[in-house]
């Protein structure tokens, strides 16, 4: 994939989770990572992980004492994941409208194109997760990713991102931006 031109305005970040379903199926992970790129997102980071029980447990807790806390707790620690941190002019609303709404069903009959309508299971089992604001895509980009410096990125890469050119690194499966004469992954 060639360089891909960014416009002036501000990059937004946000925190994209392939789920086990997703992860579990290659033609879905494949689909998914292909909707990511044609939207003109930015892959700042990815990586596949596998959470314990305890992990999933501490990311969840809000919902903890919720009918299907335990469901989600034991589904989000069952199998690999794939975590991006993606960069786009409006990244939180973009991604969640790809997504499509949480309830699969819903997602089928209002939304079919959608990442959850085509190739979401159950409402647990719906393929993705994504952040509902930029407060949450911080916190959730720094829980998925804590050697990440949110704030470094803003202050350095940002601005180079968003007027410069970043070529696709398909290898990496993240863009990269030439700098000092190299190219370094964002």
């Amino acid at each position: 994939m060639g360089p891909v031109l960014r416009s002036g305005r501000p990059l937004q970040l946000t925190l994209a989770v392939l789920k086990p379903d997703a992860v579990a199926h290659p033609l879905v992970l494949e689909a998914v990572h292909e909707t990511i790129l044609n939207n003109k997102f930015l892959i700042v980071r990815n990586k596949e992980l596998v959470w314990r029980r305890e992990d999933s447990q501490r990311f969840y807790q809000e919902h903890s004492g919720r009918f299907f806390y335990q469901r989600l707790v034991e589904f989000m620690s069952s199998g690999p994941m794939r975590a991006y941190i993606l960069a786009h002019e409006d990244a939180v609303t973009l991604w969640r409208s790809l997504m499509g709404p949480t309830r699969v069903y819903q997602a089928r009959n209002t939304a079919p194109d959608s990442i959850r309508g085509a190739y979401g299971l159950t409402d647990t089992r719906n393929t993705t997760h994504g952040s509902d604001s930029t407060a949450s895509a911080s916190r959730e980009i720094a829980f998925f990713f804590p050697e990440f410096n949110e704030s470094h990125w803003y202050q350095e890469d940002e601005p180079r991102l968003r007027c410069g050119l970043a070529c696709y690194d398909a290898a990496e499966h993240v863009h990269s931006l030439p700098k000092d004469g190299r190219t370094e992954s964002y």
